[in-house]
């Protein structure tokens, strides 16, 4: 590494220790993650003048004997700790959120889209949601999650069917909306990167990690890396045969496909031609099972098994330590996840261990902080300073 490369990757590295383990004193730090105590010392000092880190004096020992420590923790106060925007655009809605450094949710809204998915309209709601919410903190930009095609290293949604988008400079139509730095990446990554992230410790071993909303992804990571292919273009498993399904597929024409089947997009349509619910939203039928409807249980649990289903293709496939699936029913109510594990299981080669099967750490907060994560991820990874969030030396 070059002297500037070194740099990044230690305070990278102290950055990550502190997530990992704060408040942590110094020398703790140099213990857990190897860095000497000269290299944490100049690391920490610059974490602190970016306002990354803080310092959390502890009170002195009982009869003020002896030298107190001065613990370290990422800066997530209310006064001048950063948050990041997370935005997820949705087919039916937006969902904004302001998050700390930690990836906890300190504000959410939802708000619909009656149709109109005009970037600057979204923009101008996420503007007034931050006036509101962020009160004056240092924010450090927007991250941005959506489904379909998007290449997060020029911003550019290569194609989401559902809002006919192809090719759209998103990343760069929202930033100068907003006057903000914005990263955009696919929800099923934003996802994964979270659980990498914030979530559990055997994600960063490999997981896997099923999106099932109105458009339906899946996203690979493997030693704390996601998997983007080339031209970012990994994840696409729309038309993953589920078996058992002989549900028609209108945008390819074969049967059994998984968006086809199992889709917010599908169950909902399929809900409304039943008469279990008014409009096709997968609030209103989530809501009608909880309330004891058996129509909307028995339709909940059929999709449950046949993302059980396609989830046993992809734990063959990838055998990952963690298998994380986002479908709204069983992020809500745990019956319906454990339809999905019980599907799975019954349908793989490879495994019987249902705890491998889980949902999100985050539960319902899921779509704010996977957003967020997209601009959080590439401060994690190179604190040292980047001029594009506003902390150069």
């Amino acid at each position: 590494m070059t002297g500037d490369d070194r740099a990044a990757a230690n305070a990278a590295t102290v950055l990550r220790t502190v997530l990992d383990h704060g408040p942590v004193a110094r020398s703790a730090i140099s213990r857990l993650c190897g860095l000497s105590p000269a290299a944490v010392s100049r690391q920490t000092t610059g974490l602190l003048r970016r306002g990354l880190l803080r310092e959390l004096p502890e009170p002195p020992p009982p009869g003020g004997v002896g030298r107190p420590r001065v613990p370290l923790d990422l800066h997530t106060g209310p006064v001048g700790g950063a948050v990041v925007a997370g935005l997820h655009i949705g087919v039916p809605s937006s969902t904004f959120g302001l998050v700390d450094l930690r990836g906890r949710v300190l504000a959410g809204r939802s708000v619909p889209h009656d149709g109109d998915h005009d970037p600057a309209r979204i923009a101008a709601g996420l503007s007034a949601f931050l006036a509101e919410s962020a009160a004056g903190r240092p924010l450090l930009g927007v991250g941005v999650a959506l489904g379909g095609w998007i290449r997060p290293d020029d911003g550019l949604v290569v194609r989401h069917e559902r809002l006919g988008w192809r090719d759209r400079p998103l990343a760069r139509e929202l930033s100068e909306a907003l006057g903000l730095p914005v990263r955009i990446d696919n929800h099923a990554r934003a996802v994964a990167g979270a659980e990498i992230l914030f979530g559990r410790p055997e994600a960063r071993r490999s997981l896997v990690h099923l999106f099932v909303g109105n458009v339906v992804d899946a996203a690979f990571g493997i030693e704390g890396t996601l998997h983007q292919g080339p031209d970012a273009a990994a994840g696409d498993v729309a038309h993953l045969p589920v078996p058992g399904s002989t549900v028609g597929c209108a945008a390819c024409g074969r049967t059994g496909c998984l968006q086809a089947t199992a889709s917010d997009t599908a169950i909902t349509a399929e809900a409304v031609r039943r008469g279990i619910v008014p409009s096709p939203a997968i609030a209103l039928l989530v809501d009608a099972a909880a309330a004891g409807d058996p129509r909307a249980d028995r339709l909940l649990r059929d999709r449950a098994r046949h993302v059980g289903r396609a989830t046993a293709l992809l734990l063959d496939v990838f055998n990952p330590a963690v298998m994380v699936v986002t479908e709204l029913s069983s992020v809500l109510h745990e019956e319906y996840l454990e339809e999905i594990r019980a599907a799975a299981v019954a349908s793989s080669h490879v495994s019987t261990d249902r705890g491998r099967i889980v949902i999100p750490h985050a539960g319902p907060a899921v779509l704010p902080e996977a957003a967020a994560t997209v601009l959080l991820s590439p401060l994690f990874t190179d604190p040292s300073g980047s001029p594009a969030l506003g902390l150069g030396p």
